[in-house]
């Protein structure tokens, strides 16, 4: 048992879910495009499926939360939506032959189904789980930390995995390792991670629960910095392969760098939580983006060759993110905190699923956003694949690097203005010097 009260063995089984959900993710959006083409699929075929099934999974997300919200049991929800998500991984990654666009699409529903559900109830479940607001960033820091190791595991596995039978028999062998993944890290949350107090049931009907969530104290504004923050992370994750190939020369590089990245992410997270502890999450997190802004600001300016200069902002970008993963979703659990304990004094119910619901729509959407903004931007200002053109390098320099600076400024001066209303729900939990000297900022 630590300094808090948790034992560390509850923040373990509550974040070990994290590691086969975030597994899940990487071949939705990295291996299945690329698979399904060499079966065969036209590329435009494949390319419209996905755009629609991505569509659907972001819509459907906040009616998920919205229904977890109405029978709030996490548990459950997470046990059903398991098995939906193993055995439509299988389905996925190890197609039968003859496998065309109808199974492409029918998979990816389910399997971005049974991973919003899981994904949604869990995140709620750490949110509702711990009563300090010290512990809710302990308990979602865990969760990420196990997801940063799936994403590694995922990343790495396929290339091991294919051997001399190719990408497709490498992601048909990376489904068979997902299982055991998601039974034993599921089972062990499953069965080991502590329970929250039983919520109310919420009985609003679909558009008055969502519209309700929207209108808890602080989170509109939250998710709105959440927004513009996540753009800014995701322009450099959609423009970073092209980056390290032709501004570096490094391709045979992008691997080591993409680990780096992540391990510092990884690494940085008790780093976030002790600094939470004596700023403040929100002050914690304009360090983090702050950070961000200094190591994009850096990258603007580096060139072919540059490899270990690279390397230190991969390492300093990766514990930026560290900020970006803990801390938001920790600030949420606070706003949620104070919400329950105001509707449990009139009698109400919980918005804890219909919010992250709408937060799983915003990470989606800023994923699509991001590559929606970032590649035709650089086809615009000259860039292509493979471009040595001083003034095409350039081009991508500055989307990769200055476009994202200015997003972050952008959610810094955004969080710094609504900082008052931010702080209200952790302010009481954080220690006397930690906490601002205006009288507004503590109402």
């Amino acid at each position: 048992m630590n300094a808090d009260g948790v034992r560390r063995r509850d923040l373990l089984a509550y974040g070990a879910l994290g590691l086969p959900l975030a597994f899940a993710a990487l071949p939705l959006y990295v291996h299945v495009p690329r698979l399904y083409a060499e079966l065969g699929l036209p590329l435009a075929t494949v390319g419209a499926v996905l755009l629609a099934a991505r569509i659907v999974d972001a819509l459907t997300d906040p009616l998920i939360g919205w229904a977890l919200d109405r029978m709030p049991g996490r548990r459950a929800w997470v046990a059903a939506a398991l098995p939906l998500l193993g055995l439509g991984m299988i389905g996925l990654l190890a197609p039968p032959d003859g496998a065309g666009v109808l199974w492409l699409l029918v998979l990816l529903v389910l399997v971005s189904l049974g991973y919003s559900v899981a994904s949604i109830a869990h995140n709620a479940w750490g949110a509702e789980v711990a009563p300090t607001s010290a512990l809710r960033t302990r308990f979602v820091a865990s969760r990420e930390g196990f997801a940063l190791a799936g994403v590694m595991l995922a990343a790495a596995l396929p290339a091991v995995l294919a051997a001399e039978g190719g990408e497709a028999a490498g992601l048909a062998r990376l489904a068979q390792v997902f299982l055991p993944l998601l039974l034993v890290f599921g089972l062990w949350t499953l069965w080991r991670a502590p329970l929250p107090a039983t919520a109310v049931p919420a009985r609003r009907p679909v558009l008055a629960g969502l519209g309700s969530a929207l209108r808890v104290p602080g989170f509109g504004r939250l998710l709105a910095v959440f927004a513009v923050n996540g753009i800014a992370a995701a322009i450099p994750s959609a423009t970073v392969l092209f980056f390290v190939a032709d501004v570096l020369g490094a391709t045979t590089f992008a691997g080591a760098f993409l680990v780096l990245y992540f391990a510092a992410a990884a690494a940085s997270l008790p780093l976030w939580v002790r600094v939470s502890q004596r700023v403040g999450k929100l002050r914690a997190w304009l360090a983090g983006m702050g950070l961000a802004v200094a190591v994009f600001g850096w990258a603007a300016t580096i060139g072919q060759g540059d490899l270990l200069a690279y390397g230190a902002i991969c390492v300093l970008s990766g514990m930026a993110l560290g900020a970006d993963l803990s801390l938001p979703p920790s600030l949420l659990a606070d706003l949620l905190a104070r919400a329950r304990d105001d509707a449990q004094q009139r009698g109400g119910d919980s918005h804890a699923g219909a919010c992250f619901g709408w937060w799983n729509f915003v990470t989606k959407a800023n994923l699509a956003l991001a590559a929606g903004l970032a590649l035709p931007l650089l086809a615009a200002l000259g860039y292509a694949p493979g471009a040595t053109a001083p003034e095409a390098l350039a081009a991508l320099s500055v989307v990769y690097a200055v476009v994202p600076v200015g997003l972050k400024l952008l959610a810094v001066a955004l969080l710094w203005r609504w900082r008052h209303v931010l702080e209200t729900a952790s302010a009481a939990q954080l220690p006397a010097a930690a906490r601002t000297p205006c009288g507004a900022c503590e109402t």
